[in-house]
């Protein structure tokens, strides 16, 4: 048993776009919401970006950005698009000739504004590149780098200005025959990201790529994405998304996945139902679940485990998970087994039982082909 039921009240019926491709990973269309994060080391330190990107796809990371802000950086692209496990997109500002070399170094998309990067020719020369190596482009649209005639039209950053350049840029493309593209329209303001994404969901079926810009610490970024994302992608809107935190970018990676998880749109890994703990708890719930969160990472299989700590709520929600533990006081509680009463277990030796049980079954769902 999983959470993975359909049920009316909770569908999610997203808009309907376009597909392209970031490298194999396909976004648009029918395809699951793509997860993304961004390396902050310097690219230049070949060793320490490709174990930031292999560390976020191991967290489950579909597509990893790395800045090329130089020439040198474009050099050490080539070794990092080899080695990573996940494509490459290559943020590019203003420079031409780093969209090129990227596109030479194998990036799988380029992060880049067409209308930013100078001449017609220069344009030209960048969407060739990435059509002849195969790369998709990202418009991505800044509420802190808006264009200035668009800033003297709208006399500040709004929604309207916002949609108003990424439609610019998109008329670029389509101007050469170039179709290949995702695009977003960030802002650090939830209510203004929320308003611009709105508007291009409407104007546009290019794929949308979701964030909130610089959102802040591990915390509060958390939360102000989790309500902005949140609501556009209740809303069906949303292909790809990157949750940007001054964090660890595997952390970024966790938190999206959480959000699509939440709302029943991506499903990876355990999914721990547990309660804030009170004076009823029959053990330290914070500390279970803590050590759990860290010992069972390495389980990818889309499964459930309720972890309560009194019989007030724990029957109730172990009758919808696939392992259930509920305490039970006396130092014991009831281990529940795809919704049932299965056995009795203390509460010395608790966590490594939960975590025996919680692998056998994610065995059980890979082997059934369940998830």
């Amino acid at each position: 048993m999983t959470l993975n039921h359909v049920r009316p009240w909770r569908n999610i019926y997203r808009r309907q776009s376009r597909q392209i491709h970031v490298g194999p990973v396909p976004v648009g269309g029918d395809a699951p919401i793509a997860v993304q994060t961004m390396t902050n080391t310097p690219t230049t330190d070949v060793a320490a970006t490709i174990a930031q990107v292999q560390a976020a796809a191991e967290a489950g990371a579909d597509i990893v950005r790395v800045s090329v802000p130089d020439e040198a950086s474009s050099r050490a692209l080539h070794e990092i698009t080899r080695e990573s496990p996940v494509p490459i997109v290559a943020d590019i500002h203003f420079h031409y000739r780093r969209a090129i070399e990227a596109a030479e170094a194998g990036a799988a998309c380029l992060r880049i504004n067409p209308g930013n990067i100078g001449s017609p020719e220069r344009v030209r020369e960048v969407i060739s590149a990435a059509r002849d190596h195969g790369c998709s482009i990202r418009i991505g649209v800044n509420a802190g780098s808006l264009e200035k005639h668009l800033l003297e039209k709208y006399g500040e950053p709004c929604p309207d200005a916002m949609v108003e350049s990424g439609l610019d840029h998109i008329r670029i493309l389509q101007d050469h025959d170039f179709h290949e593209f995702k695009i977003s329209v960030k802002a650090s303001d939830v209510f203004m990201s929320a308003a611009a994404y709105q508007q291009l969901a409407e104007a546009t079926d290019a794929p949308i790529h979701l964030g909130i810009t610089e959102a802040g610490g591990l915390t509060s970024g958390t939360i102000k994405s989790a309500i902005g994302l949140g609501q556009l992608l209740w809303m069906g809107i949303g292909d790809t998304l990157r949750v940007s935190l001054s964090a660890d970018p595997v952390e970024e990676v966790k938190v999206g996945f959480e959000i699509l998880k939440s709302l029943g749109l991506r499903h990876r890994g355990v999914n721990i139902i547990s309660c804030p703990s009170c004076a009823r708890q029959g053990f330290d719930v914070i500390k279970t679940v803590e050590e759990l969160e860290k010992r069972l990472a390495h389980i990818h299989t889309p499964m459930s485990l309720s972890i309560i700590g009194c019989v007030v709520n724990g029957p109730g929600e172990a009758l919808m998970t696939d392992v259930g533990f509920t305490g039970g006081g006396a130092g014991s509680g009831m281990v529940y087994l795809a919704g049932k009463q299965d056995h009795k277990q203390g509460n010395e030796g608790m966590i490594d039982h939960i975590v025996e049980l919680v692998e056998k079954r994610a065995a059980e769902i890979e082997a059934s082909g369940e998830s």
